[in-house]
């Protein structure tokens, strides 16, 4: 992890959570452009995103948070969009246009089908009520089906645009959100990749 000096007012800051693949794509995208950052922690399993300062930067209570001078940006698309136009070194999205459309699909799928449906267990999310019906344990089972779900559709979506990476041989944007997505559907959601084809 880039790390700058604490209390430099020109620093990058990063307010995240270990656990958070909002937070972990941002770090990705600080890391790849070679950027220097201070990185605050905010322990979302001891409500410390309801703390009155982190409110004051984010009132939605969610991590991340890029503080860059003045310029405070939460949402995780919204930071790397904003590095990528700042800080154009490891440009994340490819120039031909259908490619770079396709970085933009595989990242709504997985920031507004798969990963708000996961209920994390360190938010205090109310479950759906059908959910809460059948009972808790169902849970799990809600965040497997749509990590099912989203990741065959980009599965679909990739198979003619993909090389080393998801849309060719360098790191882009989809990257960013798949890395960390997979990484939780496997280890926290027991959801078969291998099955999917998107980890060989």
């Amino acid at each position: 992890m880039a790390t700058g000096r604490s209390g430099d007012k020109n620093q990058l800051k990063l307010y995240s959570f270990w656990l958070s693949s909002c937070s972990h794509r941002v770090r990705i995208a600080l890391n790849l452009k070679g950027l220097s950052y201070e990185y605050i922690a905010v322990d979302l399993s001891k409500d410390e995103q309801f703390s009155p300062e982190f409110s004051k930067l984010n009132p939605l209570g969610y991590v991340p948070v890029l503080v860059d001078g003045d310029i405070v940006l939460a949402d995780s698309l919204a930071i790397i969009m904003y590095l990528e136009e700042k800080y154009p070194q490891h440009p994340l999205l490819p120039q031909d246009l259908q490619k770079r459309g396709i970085n933009y699909q595989v990242a709504n799928i997985v920031f507004s089908s798969i990963q708000p449906r996961q209920i994390p267990l360190y938010r205090r999310v109310r479950l759906p009520k059908y959910i809460e019906k059948v009972g808790p344990n169902e849970s799990l089972a809600w965040a497997k089906f749509h990590n099912d779900k989203g990741f065959t559709a980009i599965e679909k979506l990739l198979k003619d645009h993909s090389g080393r990476y998801a849309t060719g041989d360098e790191v882009s944007l989809a990257d960013l959100f798949l890395a960390p997505q997979i990484h939780a559907a496997i280890n926290r959601f027991d959801v078969d990749m291998v099955v999917l084809d998107l980890v060989n």
